[in-house]
């Protein structure tokens, strides 16, 4: 999976096709005076190219620039970028997955691709030996002088961005810093805990206690039993590791022990999570329609004055929340929880934490007519000046330097349209998001501006996440077997996890669900991470 798995029709991909093919797939021409440097001390000779006239740029939309622009060419990163390199860009935002593998498949293809390329199947080399997209190794080291000084100065980047085969397949997104590899944990109404005199809860029993609580005492003072504890979302268990964590397991999805893969679902351990979680929601602790809950439901139960707890992000989680909720409740407050652990003391071994590469990279496609002249325009954004922009947009307007630090301006920080922070932010960065560009701690010290989200990056930075899998690279046919056994084994995954925790099945055939899970290959698939890591732990 890229992004999503929103399924379209055959008119919508026909469409895209079409739209590809009018754009001409443009990497055209050159702007800017090209200068050839001649050869020093027996040195080859090397060529200084300009930027490219035009370009197609195939790329997601994120839901913060969707909210009040149509395309990527309205935000300020852009419209600036625009007026430094003179270089036109036509970005063409997809609605799914499907469209990205339609065009791939097809050639006709936009001039550079951002995706996930950490999990496109077959995987890089393949696209490179089918010429879909270019080895960018050479082309980086005479083109993207700026990429090329952070690969000397990082070679932990150089070896994630490195296929299997040894080729550069792509310009990535990095984090520049520890701070922003955390943004996910629980968070609970602190004045519902103030007023039932409750402290946060650390360990899966205090869990227990504040969460019956919640139900049982009317914390919302209405007089009504409708109060929903706690809100689960398998999506952010998966994601953070929340609670299956306490019983040192991942949920869906692959860990390791001392360099040994396994997967979670098929542990002993991940048991006692599901029983645990079954009987919360027989208890009514967990909200009975959790598996149909989306963003719009719940964020009608967080301003009903009904939702005591959750898990989510410090921006469109608590920041959110607590800005929705300013003008509706005064009493309204929110507060982080650690990452629970079995026993009080214990330190958390698993949490959310993202990778200082995740796999969301931008490459340029053979259907480019000017590839060196693109990787200057991509090189660009990992310069001085490119680092400012994707960060923090345009001087004077969207940030200030205030003593030495980039400063959110009040278009930003109070919108005068009311917009809340991040649809803001989506007008004129991509620190936000993702994108072929360093994402600069600065962004996030500001984004999480009220002490209760930084007080949750404090806390959900506390996991030890040895057992976390790197993000390792897969051979083309690995990639494909691993696809085919993941794509089955995780729709059963969802069906009968929501199942077991609803009641509607028997924990009794829990030995029945492991077995379906290796009947589809989950073994298989394990291997094929454990050869994977090895190949990655000893450098090749």
């Amino acid at each position: 999976m890229l992004r999503g798995t929103k399924k379209i029709g055959m008119a919508s991909l026909s469409l895209l096709l079409a739209a590809l093919l009018a754009a001409g797939c443009s990497g055209g021409k050159e702007t800017g005076k090209e200068t050839e440097k001649k050869p020093v001390d027996g040195q080859s000779q090397t060529t200084e190219v300009g930027y490219p006239d035009k370009l197609s740029y195939f790329v997601y939309l994120d839901p913060n620039v969707s909210a009040t622009l149509k395309d990527l060419s309205q935000v300020g990163v852009y419209r600036k970028l625009e007026e430094i390199t003179k270089t036109k860009v036509e970005f063409m935002h997809p609605s799914s997955d499907d469209q990205f593998n339609l065009m791939m498949t097809s050639g006709n293809m936009t001039d550079v691709v951002e995706a996930n390329w950490g999990k496109v199947v077959p995987g890089a080399d393949n696209y490179i030996k089918e010429k879909r997209i270019i080895r960018l190794n050479e082309l980086i080291e005479k083109h993207a002088p700026n990429f090329s000084k952070l690969l000397k100065e990082r070679p932990d980047i150089k070896k994630m961005i490195t296929s299997e085969e040894g080729n550069i397949y792509a310009f990535p997104f990095i984090r520049g810093d520890d701070y922003l590899l955390t943004a996910q944990g629980l968070f609970l109404r602190k004045d519902w805990l103030d007023k039932l005199n409750l402290k946060v809860p650390t360990t899966i029993d205090e869990w227990e206690t504040v969460l019956r609580a919640f139900k049982e005492k009317d914390p919302n003072g209405n007089g009504k039993a409708d109060e929903i504890p706690f809100l689960l979302e398998l999506s952010g268990i998966n994601n953070s590791h929340a609670f299956v964590g306490a019983w040192g397991v991942t949920a869906k999805g692959f860990y390791q022990e001392d360099g040994v893969v396994k997967y979670g679902a098929v542990q002993p351990q991940f048991l006692e999570f599901i029983k645990k979680m079954s009987q919360w929601y027989k208890e009514g602790l967990i909200d009975k329609d959790f598996a149909t809950t989306d963003g719009k439901l719940k964020d009608s139960k967080v301003t009903g004055n009904q939702l005591g707890a959750m898990i989510g992000f410090s921006g469109s989680g608590i920041g959110k929340y607590m800005g929705l909720m300013q003008d509706i409740d005064k009493s309204f407050d929110l507060v982080a929880a650690s990452y629970p652990v079995l026993k009080a003391g214990d330190r958390p071994e698993l949490g959310q934490k993202d990778f200082v590469y995740n796999g969301m990279a931008t490459a340029i496609t053979t259907s480019n007519k000017n590839p060196e002249a693109t990787v200057k325009w991509l090189d660009y954004a990992y310069g001085p000046e490119g680092h400012m922009l994707f960060n923090f947009g345009i001087e004077g307007e969207s940030y200030n330097m205030v003593d030495g630090y980039p400063t959110y301006t009040d278009l930003i920080m109070k919108n005068p349209d009311g917009l809340p922070l991040s649809h803001a932010m989506g007008r004129y960065i991509r620190a936000y998001s993702t994108g072929p560009f360093v994402q600069d701690r600065r962004y996030m010290e500001q984004y999480a501006q009220l002490p209760q989200q930084k007080q949750a990056i404090e806390l959900w930075m506390q996991p030890e996440n040895k057992k976390l899998m790197p993000i390792v690279m897969l051979t083309p046919d690995e990639s494909s077997k691993f696809s085919s056994i993941m794509n089955d084994v995780n729709t059963f995954y969802d069906e009968k996890v929501t199942k077991y925790i609803m009641g509607a099945e028997s924990l009794d055939t829990f030995n029945d669900f492991i077995k379906t899970l290796k009947g589809m290959g989950i073994d298989e698939a394990t291997k094929i991470q454990q050869a994977a890591l090895d190949r990655y732990n000893s450098g090749k």
